[in-house]
Order: structure tokens, then sequence, then C-alpha cells
């Protein structure tokens, strides 16, 4: 496996054949912050740089307790300009995940709550482990309102509504075994180590698909249309550029 581009404490990108692994890095709550976005908007342009295969495959992962606790609240929510930004900077990040143009794996080896199971669900197919973590929209427990455009998100991706209300209005935690029976998650496993393995495996079935990624990408864009029509962030992109100087 090669190691292609890092940032200590941040995230990774490594290279196993057509099948690229992200991985944050650390044993922190993998906060999505600026810094954390910015690097894996930058390891996604360098999926797309060093993919020179027709057909290849993204696995997304994380070290630690956590996959990730979602939005740094307590950088964002020092003030509602920075949280609207960082809002709209997940997006951007939903959006760009939703155009890659290859298939995406998140395997989920820690908890994942609020924007973390948002950065999950922008995936193509979640792996999860079973002896730790749980999936978790904390929003209703700390008093939040989910923004319009990740509730869309989870209407394309969660489609019995009772489900969908159990996680927004009832904000449960999820289990991976919960998540498989409820359709959200596809496969469970015994450890971290299982859940990133079972997710090798399955980028290798679908690399031997042989499908051309292009097609793929804009496919997943016609499927998920509703989603990116939410993402109106071009007047935003400048902004968000100097968020981490606010």
């Amino acid at each position: 496996m090669d190691l292609i581009g890092e940032k200590k404490e941040i995230c990774t990108l490594e290279k196993k054949g057509n099948i690229f692994i992200l991985t944050l890095t650390g044993s922190g709550e993998h906060r999505l912050n600026p810094d954390l976005i910015d690097s894996i908007r930058s390891a996604l342009r360098t999926v797309c740089a060093k993919s020179t295969s027709p057909s290849s495959v993204l696995i997304t992962t994380a070290q630690g307790k956590f996959f990730s606790n979602g939005l740094d609240l307590a950088w964002a929510q020092s003030c509602q300009q920075r949280f609207k930004l960082m809002c709209s900077a997940l997006q951007l990040l939903v959006s760009e995940l939703i155009s890659l143009p290859m298939p995406t794996i998140a395997a989920v080896t820690g908890h994942a709550s609020a924007g973390g199971m948002i950065l999950a669900l922008s995936h193509d197919f979640i792996l999860m482990r079973k002896d730790r973590g749980f999936l978790y929209m904390s929003e209703m427990d700390i008093e939040l309102v989910i923004p319009h455009q990740f509730m869309v998100l989870f209407k394309c991706k969660i489609g019995d509504a009772i489900v969908r209300q159990e996680v927004i209005l009832k904000a449960a935690k999820l289990t991976a075994e919960m998540a498989t029976a409820r359709g959200i998650v596809h496969s469970a496993h015994d450890s971290a180590e299982a859940t990133v393995d079972a997710a090798v495996r399955l980028g290798e079935e679908l690399l031997k698909r042989k499908w051309n990624g292009d097609v793929y990408g804009k496919n997943r864009m016609v499927l998920l249309s509703e989603v990116l029509e939410e993402s109106k962030l071009d007047k935003d992109v400048e902004e968000i550029k100097t968020l981490s100087k606010l």
C-alpha cells in the first residue's frame, strides 16, 4: 500500500491498487472544522488526479473511538456566521463526494454523530463495526435545527419515513446491527479491522465490474439530484475559504 498524501493528525490517503483509503487520523473526535474539511477535500482532489484507471474506489475510515463527532461546535458557535459557513462547507464536501467519479464506501469504525453521520451517508455504502460506536443525530438533544439541505440528504438516503423520524425526531443512537436492520448500514462487522477489511473486499468486488467511474458518478448525481440542487453554495465559496480567519 502506497502512502500518497498525509497531514499529521488530520488525514492520510493511501492507494492499494485502484482502491484509495482516506483515513481520519489520531485519537480525537475528528470534529469537522475548516482544517479537517479542507484536508478531506484536498484528498478527494488527489484521488481524482491519481486515479489512472477508469475504475477506482474510495474508502473513508477513521482511527480511534470516533468516525466523526460532527461539526466543531466549540469553534463554530462562537459567532453565527461561523456556524452558517461551517454548514455550507460541509454541504460542499457532501456535494463533492456525490460528484466523485467512483464508488465510495464509509467504513465506520467508531461513533458517527450529527455531521459525522451526514459524512457517512454521503457515501454509497456504509459498513460499520458491531462492538463499538453508533449513528446518532444529536440535534434534538443539543437544541439545534438541522439545515434543510441535510434533511434532503436524509430523505434520499433513508427511504422509510418512520426510520427517519426515529433518527431525527427521537435522536436514536443506532448500533451497527440496529442500523443494518433499518437499511441504513449495508453490513456490520466484529471490529474496526474487520470493518476496514470488509470495505476493501467490497471495493475489490466493485472493481471487478470494471465500471466506468465517470458514468458511475454521473448516475449517482442524477440519483441524488435533489441533494445537489440544494447545494447553492457559489455565493459562499469565497467566504468558506476565509473560515479559518474568522
